[in-house]
């Protein structure tokens, strides 16, 4: 894949570590999505962990490939088939939960659209992500905004500390209940607009 201009130096990184990926045949690609999956089930993860890393490139590739269309292996056990990709679900928790549902993490689509989410999760993820909202968008204030309080940088920062408390509660008490439903779950554990990064929030 060609390089972009506007590649980060992590995006650089992460295409390094795909590399890897890319010499399986796609049987083997199936087997180590399949076997990692089993690995996943059973809990909560953050996004920036390691194993959840590593599985992400995996299941990309995989998409690309159109490896879980092909069948090569069985849909490991407990999972069911995403409605975007027929790929297994493994359903990512954001900030945008209210937006744009449960994201997944073969295609980048919405593997569960939040109106077809149960209708108590509903109310406690709008309920959450109207508490996030205002929070995060500190970080978007246009200059006419920012002169309306005394110390922005204060006021960014305050906003930062707010969203790793969110972002905790977040993993504390919404996404674990996304184990009724699901055999694992993932959630994001970072906010690059406030600068806060996953070893900003405690468990």
């Amino acid at each position: 894949m060609p390089e972009s201009k506007e590649d980060s130096p992590l995006d650089r990184l992460w295409k390094e570590y795909a590399l890897s990926f890319r010499e399986f045949d796609d049987l083997t690609l199936a087997r180590w999505c399949a076997q990692t999956l089993g690995q996943l089930h059973g809990r909560v993860w953050r996004l920036s962990h390691p194993l959840v890393g590593a599985y992400r490139l995996a299941a990309q590739l995989a998409h690309d490939r159109q490896v879980w269309l092909k069948r090569l292996v069985n849909m490991p056990a407990g999972y069911l088939e995403a409605p975007c990709c027929r790929a297994p679900v493994l359903p990512l928790f954001t900030r945008d939960i209210a937006d744009n549902g449960l994201i997944c993490q073969h295609c980048g689509e919405s593997c569960q659209a939040f109106v077809d989410l149960p209708a108590d999760l509903q109310n406690k993820f709008r309920l959450w992500a109207e508490s996030y909202r205002p929070v995060h968008d500190v970080a978007h204030w246009d200059d006419k905004r920012r002169k309306k309080v005394r110390d922005y940088d204060a006021a960014f920062e305050n906003a930062a500390q707010q969203a790793e408390k969110l972002l905790a509660d977040a993993a504390h008490d919404l996404v674990p209940i996304l184990l009724d439903h699901h055999p694992a779950a993932v959630w994001e554990d970072q906010d690059e607009c406030l600068e806060v990064r996953p070893e900003d929030i405690s468990l």
